[in-house]
């Protein structure tokens, strides 16, 4: 059942290619925002996949986040987010990533609850 209180942690291990040197973000080898932002994206969507109707998925709208600490290659990234609202199809939550150092980013994240095939008409 979709609740409030719904987590889930991702993990990546920082290589080449999710530095930001990489991705386009920046010049050094150190993870990148961007790759920070897609790993809090995918433990959210990954907190409340297993409860909903089939056909649907939910799709990431809003991110706001700061990535205060970097951190460098081999570091093992975790990322978990905490469904915190539901308001109809919108879906709110809290995210935060850490390394074995402590806290590198925190924010809020928005994602919709789409039907698939719906959405996927969309595009023509």
């Amino acid at each position: 059942m979709l609740k409030e209180g719904l987590t889930h942690t991702s993990k990546v291990t920082v290589a080449p290619a999710n530095c930001a040197s990489a991705v386009g973000s920046g010049g050094l080898d150190v993870f990148a925002t961007p790759s920070m932002v897609a790993l809090m994206e995918n433990a959210a969507m990954n907190a409340v996949a297993p409860f909903l109707p089939e056909g649907s998925t939910t799709v990431g709208v809003e991110i706001n986040t700061t990535h205060i600490k970097p951190s460098a290659l081999g570091a093992v990234i975790e990322a978990t987010a905490t469904l915190t609202a539901i308001e109809g199809r919108k879906l709110l939550f809290d995210v935060e990533a850490r390394d074995a150092i402590g806290t590198i980013g925190k924010g809020t994240h928005v994602r919709f609850i789409v039907d698939i095939e719906r959405f996927m008409a969309k595009l023509g």
